[in-house]
């Protein structure tokens, strides 16, 4: 049964953490990253508009390593246990979550950055970037309850666990956003294109040529022919020497039909 947490909430916050109310979903419900802490008179307002939100906890001041336990997947306290260092995990405060797995709490070191390792073990997540949250007890989703296991306060990490993160955080590949940035910093066709709108066709003897290439890259990217051809015209504008109109026209119509007969013959085969 669903219930209010709201006094929770309010609790979290003036125990010095920054709460988040989330739905059953797990998403936040209101904005927060690079946010102060919402003040406890910011959660009842909000617990009002939202009377059955969940709480999450920002990990700001500590980090979590969250061990998931799902069905069909690695047991995440195999990989726990593996380590042969159970002491790391004791002492400090802990939670069972609604699908049995646990998260474990560590204030961060001021002399180490921590960074966030989604797969730090087998079925083990660190969880640790400033604007990142933990759902924590006595949340409920669906019918499954977070618990916490102990009332201890959040210990500093062992040396040895503090060693396993630094380890493991030189293993981090790449996120899929710095793959596409650094794609984006090698040059490629579509990058000239770009460039030609705005540096023009170039000196005389090769501005013929580079005006139907232009043409013919859009044109293979289905940009629309209208478009393309306006497109021509601003690349001719900028161009030192610009061609004379009626050699623009002449030369886009010119790729304009040559990539209507490609279709066309795609399109009859």
């Amino acid at each position: 049964m669903l219930v209010n947490l709201v006094n929770y909430a309010v609790s979290y916050a003036e125990k010095g953490f920054s709460v988040i109310p989330i739905g059953q979903n797990k998403k936040p419900l209101i904005k927060f990253a690079n946010k102060p802490p919402l003040t406890p008179d910011e959660i009842r307002k909000i617990w009002q508009k939202y009377p059955l939100a969940n709480i999450a906890l920002k990990t700001d001041k500590f980090f979590v390593i969250d061990v998931d336990r799902h069905s069909g997947e690695v047991d995440g306290m195999k990989s726990i246990k593996d380590l042969n260092h159970n002491e790391w995990f004791k002492d400090t405060l802990c939670e069972r979550t609604a699908h049995d797995g646990f998260h474990f709490f560590f204030a961060k070191p001021k002399d180490m950055k921590i960074s966030q390792n989604i797969g730090i073990l087998p079925s083990v997540d660190l969880k640790a970037h400033e604007n990142n949250y933990v759902v924590v007890a006595p949340s409920v989703l669906g019918e499954k309850k977070y618990q916490w296991l102990n009332s201890k306060p959040i210990r500093p990490a062992p040396a040895g666990l503090l060693e396993l993160i630094k380890s493991k955080q030189k293993e981090i590949p790449p996120t899929k956003v710095a793959e596409i940035m650094l794609g984006m910093r090698k040059r490629t066709k579509t990058t000239g294109l770009f460039e030609t709108i705005v540096k023009g066709f170039g000196d005389k003897g090769k501005r013929n040529d580079n005006l139907a290439s232009f043409m013919g890259g859009l044109l293979m990217r289905n940009v629309d022919p209208y478009l393309a051809a306006k497109l021509a015209v601003i690349a001719n504008d900028n161009t030192p020497d610009p061609l004379p109109l009626t050699e623009v026209e002449r030369t886009v119509n010119s790729m304009i039909e040559k990539e209507n007969r490609k279709r066309e013959g795609v399109q009859s085969e």
